[in-house]
């Protein structure tokens, strides 16, 4: 074991652990908070409503009554750097709650205000996050446009103020484009989102056996995929952030394969971040210049043999960016990469093994899945924790070093409907 691993494995074993946030995105939704002790273990300490509603089993995303993923997207729960305030959306009623966090990892609930977007249909699809702690900002992003970034004030208190900017991630020949997630770069210059689909599988519909159309006929009559950045160069969407904290006009770029998913900055190099690709089935490193212009390496894939497409949606960075923990939706378990320098590499595919589900769902690819949507590490390293919505488990594991995962803990969650982690 290298000797700063061994290092941050101790201090977890010896400190006192720390706390998780979970959304349970039920329709009275509400933020289920863990202590984790210092051996991984979790224990429910509260469930603090959110004031706001979450789509419930329903995902708006696809239409379908029942199933995990409901808006395909990450960071709908996320911690002001300082840990002062945790901020959820509620995709259900397209709100936005925020939290006070005290000494203790308690919350206390500040404001519950809508985003903007009215909402269309059985929900609402506001789910992801971002906060600029400089401009005193949060972008929040919605699955379903054509507004899909509506932005909020954040006093100094914890209110939210809605404000009347918006800004779109459609083109004028793909006006029903799905974002997945709003990422700030580290120095909060640009705002970096990547995108699933160019038609969403609520429009595009289902064969007869459920199974979802994935190709459909573009506009000039060819046959074209449902996926973003596939085959056109244009799925990760850069706004500049300016001094107000709104958004120049955003810049579509390359994003390296197919539906650019997931983005991920390393810790450690705040120029450098990875990309997660739900259907280029695997990983890639890219870089943002001044400019805020993007590039993007080969895309490392993981084993798809069992059959495409894999749906390699969400990745955690470990904190000394040696290793990358990628989740892989339509598979039910997570692939490790090692990341050296700027070359990645497989280091366990898969992880650990899969967690079954009940057998309602399946993935892309065809396989009965369990869902496993967003992930988290814990500040040491020595912790990964994973939801599996169709299990009804939040699975946390112990890390090694050669990339594999170890359960330690599994806590019940509802059915389906969860999403979001952050913590400390």
């Amino acid at each position: 074991m290298p000797k700063d691993m061994g290092m941050s494995k101790e201090m977890s074993m010896n400190g006192r652990g720390g706390h998780l946030y979970m959304q349970t995105n039920e329709v009275k939704n509400a933020i289920i908070h863990y202590h984790r002790s210092a051996n991984g273990t979790l224990t429910e300490v509260e469930r603090v409503a959110t004031g706001g509603a979450g789509s419930g089993t329903f995902k708006p995303i696809s239409g379908q009554e029942s199933a995990p993923n409901s808006f395909e997207g990450a960071a709908s729960v996320i911690l002001s750097p300082d840990r002062k305030f945790l901020f959820a959306t509620n995709g259900g009623d397209n709100s936005v709650s925020s939290f006070a966090v005290d000494a203790q990892g308690k919350l206390t609930r500040i404001d519950t205000k809508p985003t903007g977007n009215a909402v269309e249909g059985k929900s609402g699809t506001a789910k992801s996050l971002a906060y600029s702690p400089s401009k005193d900002m949060l972008y929040v992003v919605h699955s379903f446009g054509p507004d899909h970034i509506r932005l909020m004030s954040v006093s100094s208190d914890g209110k939210l103020t809605p404000r009347a900017e918006k800004y779109t991630c459609n083109t004028p020949n793909k006006p029903h484009r799905v974002p997945t997630m709003g990422v700030l770069s580290p120095d909060e210059k640009f705002l970096l989102v990547g995108t699933t689909f160019d038609v969403p599988i609520a429009i595009s519909g289902t064969y007869p056996d459920g199974s979802p159309i994935l190709w459909v006929t573009g506009p000039d009559g060819e046959t074209r995929s449902v996926a973003s950045n596939a085959p056109d160069p244009d799925g990760i969407v850069v706004h500049r952030v300016n001094a107000d904290g709104t958004l120049g006009e955003g810049s579509f770029q390359d994003g390296g394969g197919g539906s650019p998913f997931y983005i991920a900055f390393l810790h450690n190099r705040p120029d450098t971040f990875i990309i997660a690709y739900a259907v280029g089935d695997g990983v890639a490193l890219g870089r943002i210049d001044e400019d805020g212009r993007i590039g993007v390496g080969k895309v490392v894939p993981i084993d798809t043999s069992r059959g495409k497409i894999a749906e390699l949606c969400w990745a955690s960075v470990s904190p000394d960016d040696r290793l990358l923990y990628a989740t892989v939706f339509g598979y039910s378990n997570i692939t490790t990469f090692h990341i050296d320098g700027l070359e990645l590499k497989v280091a366990k595919d898969p992880a650990c093994p899969i967690v079954e589900g009940d057998g309602t769902f399946r993935g892309l690819c065809g396989d009965v899945s369990s869902g496993p949507s967003d992930n988290w590490v814990s500040p040491d390293g020595a912790f990964l924790y994973q939801i599996y919505g169709n299990a009804s488990k939040l699975v946390g594991y112990a890390t090694k070093p050669d990339g594999s995962l170890e359960e330690v803990t599994s806590v019940a969650i509802p059915y389906n409907s969860p999403e979001g982690l952050a913590g400390f």
